[in-house]
């Protein structure tokens, strides 16, 4: 049987909360689960302890048992020490899309213009 470490949700309409459970990795998101092992709710400061709260013992043991960890679940137990830090490549995460470059840009060219109007009387001045 495969079995995943992942979150299952509840919570009504734009109100999320997650349980962190154990199931089948065949069973529906929110449908059958082995063990709940923990709860998230998003909703929560990101500096609150009651954001995530992980019974670690039971994460240890489900994993030792061979479960595997989703990605969201596994950001989780990074934060909390029981799993190395995976190196994520993401290269376009930093760069700005398409639209930002250019509006930076327009930006830029009317700074110039803005300035080089002022230099202009400026100039004219000194040399009468």
């Amino acid at each position: 049987m495969a079995v995943k470490i992942r979150l299952a949700r509840g919570g009504s309409k734009k109100r999320p909360f997650y349980r962190i459970v154990v199931a089948d990795s065949r069973m529906p998101r929110d449908g059958r689960f082995i063990e709940k092992i923990g709860t998230y709710n998003p909703l929560l400061a990101k500096d609150s302890e009651e954001r995530v709260k992980i019974d670690l013992d039971r994460v240890k043991h489900w994993m030792d048992q061979g479960a595997q960890v989703t990605d969201r679940v596994s950001r989780f137990l990074e934060a909390a020490g029981v799993i190395e830090k995976k190196t994520r490549n993401n290269p376009k995460k930093g760069a700005p899309h398409k639209a930002t470059v250019e509006r930076t840009e327009e930006k830029a060219a009317k700074v110039a213009a803005a300035a080089e109007a002022a230099a202009a009387p400026a100039e004219a001045a000194a040399e009468e």
